[in-house]
């Protein structure tokens, strides 16, 4: 968690220095649902993620710098700099990309699911989406196949209270949405994303309950952002008293005091991982500095074919 947070706090102080340019949408917050959730996924396990991915692909694994080439376009991006910030991806982690359309990475999560199991692999596909995602058509219709279809498939619900801009009780009648999931015949109950451990432990069972042929499990994962839809958002719908008391219960915090009442963590360790995770950032920054862009020549490649090669 501290290492996704500082890199997103980097990643503000880059993009004000117009380094990162694009869009670029911010999970500070959010840290104890990738973490809590990839803890509970095996390699082999697939992820599919949203386009506010940076802390769900540093959770599965992919090295800061690749996240952070990525930011800066550069070749040695994990997406070969292509991507940028909403589209992160590595096939050799199963992490099947950000996705810039709301809930456009759920019917996908259901192919892989599919796939999985007409081969006869034990493996569970995670998908993350928004709250904002649950009101599409691809939720609904992915959420009845999944059922149908026995598929094992986890469906992440990152319910952070907010559609963009919009709260979510001015777009869902009913705002209790693992209740809702539930209607579709999948296990599905609420968990509160910003402990850490309650997420890990809820996404554990889950995962077990798929592997062990139970079908599609649903968690709604109730967490908060503390910063803004995205960077070009002036934030002007929410209360700042709201922001504040959310911020009481900072996902890091909590997980660091409940460590040091067990006697798990202390100073001298947590100053050693501070030191390791600012270093780890500063690094994959001068990396992507020193990175080289993708030439002007080659920017059809993987887009058109080449005429030569076609029979």
């Amino acid at each position: 968690m501290l290492r996704i947070r500082r890199f997103e706090e980097r990643c503000v102080e880059l993009y004000s220095a117009a380094k990162i340019r694009g869009f670029v949408h911010l999970y500070i917050g959010e840290e104890a649902v990738a973490v809590g959730v990839n803890e509970a996924l095996d390699p082999d396990d697939a992820v599919v993620s949203t386009y506010r991915e940076h802390g769900h692909a540093l959770a599965r694994g992919i090295p800061a710098e690749a996240v952070m080439a990525e930011m800066y376009g550069r070749t040695t991006g994990c997406s070969r700099g292509r991507g940028g910030s909403m589209h992160l991806f590595d096939a050799s982690r199963r992490f099947y990309g950000g996705n810039a359309i709301v809930a456009g990475g759920l019917p996908l999560a259901a192919g892989l699911a599919l796939a999985d199991r007409m081969r006869g692999a034990h493996h569970v596909t995670c998908c993350f989406f928004g709250d904002g995602a649950f009101a599409e058509g691809e939720f609904h219709e992915t959420a009845n196949l999944a059922s149908l279809w026995n598929l094992p498939l986890l469906l992440a619900c990152e319910n952070n209270q907010y559609a963009m801009g919009t709260a979510l009780e001015r777009h869902e009648a009913q705002t209790d949405l693992a209740m809702r999931a539930a209607s579709y015949g999948m296990v599905a109950w609420a968990v509160d994303g910003m402990d850490a451990e309650a997420v890990e432990s809820a996404a554990r069972r889950a995962t077990d309950g798929i592997r062990a042929g139970a079908g599609p499990h649903f968690l709604e994962l109730r967490t908060y952002r503390f910063r803004a839809h995205s960077m070009y958002d002036p934030d002007r719908y929410r209360e700042k008293a709201e922001i504040e008391r959310w911020k009481t219960r900072d996902p890091i915090e909590w997980l660091t005091a409940r460590m040091r009442e067990r006697g798990e963590l202390g100073d001298q360790d947590l100053a050693e991982f501070e030191q390791q995770v600012a270093d780890e950032v500063e690094q994959a920054v001068e990396a992507a500095e020193r990175a080289p862009e993708e030439p002007v020549g080659d920017l059809l490649r993987h887009v058109t074919s080449d005429p030569g090669e076609v029979s």
